[in-house]
């Protein structure tokens, strides 16, 4: 949905290749492939995933009830990584995958379905929590809650859902500061208030190439994204996170941020 998940592996194009100067709507999204980047990406739970997951999943256990679970969840941008998706599974009756590209589109119904048994590695960290470990299949948990939709995060609907993601997609979809703060607040703006959020994000990413295309970034840092979110958010807790063998060259480590949907119209 946004224009895709981004957290792709630098691969030098032939003949190399400058950085263009375009926003969002010049990138070719359709084009992403989606087999590709879930090989390079999430093939094997790495060190920065799994410190991702775990604060995640810790998150949502200490602010959510699965025993009520809130109506409308969503993981925006889910792209090629469904682990955001099931840190939501135990904690909303209806799950949204938002994508826009549509090859991106077409694997995530594919991973509904039934998904990898790569992501089995994933659940086993989640289920370390009482609220995951009740479920007893969590395939047939995403089958029956999750629904894949086309759209594009610049046009989210405004206070739509009680518990969202968005990973590796904001500062990711173009070069353009003002489109990654534009970004931003569409989804916390999409958020009903109180609902309770995590974000993920690359630190100082120059961008990255999904096989042979290149795709842009903006440069963010913690600063960046508390005061991006601060003026739109409650209970914000950023939490910086390092690799010990870095995913690809041209960034610093990632980011996450935890917190809940304010009063304030994005």
């Amino acid at each position: 949905m946004p224009r895709t998940p981004t957290r792709g592996v630098t691969v030098a194009p032939p003949g190399g290749g400058a950085k263009p100067a375009e926003a969002n709507g010049s990138y070719p999204w359709d084009r992403f492939d989606p087999r590709w980047y879930f090989h390079q990406n999430y093939a094997e739970l790495r060190d920065d995933d799994l410190e991702i997951l775990r604060t995640v999943r810790d998150y949502f256990s200490a602010v959510l009830d699965p025993e009520r679970p809130v109506e409308r969840g969503v993981d925006v941008g889910a792209g090629s990584n469904l682990y955001p998706a099931l840190t939501m599974v135990p904690f909303c009756r209806e799950l949204t995958l938002l994508e826009r590209g549509a090859a991106n589109v077409a694997w995530l119904q594919e991973q509904r379905k039934g998904y990898s048994s790569v992501w089995d590695a994933y659940w086993q960290v989640l289920s370390e929590k009482p609220a995951y470990d009740r479920i007893s299949d969590p395939r047939e948990a995403l089958l029956h809650k999750g629904r894949v939709e086309q759209g594009d995060l610049y046009q989210l609907p405004e206070r739509r859902w009680d518990l969202a993601t968005m990973f590796f997609v904001a500062e990711s979809i173009s070069d353009q500061v003002s489109e990654f703060k534009m970004a931003v607040g569409r989804f916390i703006g999409a958020l009903r208030p109180g609902a309770p959020f995590a974000a993920a994000f690359m630190h100082d990413s120059a961008g990255y190439y999904v096989d042979r295309l290149r795709f842009p970034a903006v440069a963010v840092n913690e600063v960046d994204i508390a005061e991006t979110l601060a003026p739109l958010v409650e209970d914000l807790d950023i939490r910086a996170i390092r690799s010990h063998k870095p995913l690809r060259d041209g960034y610093a480590g990632m980011i996450v941020a935890l917190g809940k949907a304010g009063r304030t119209r994005a």
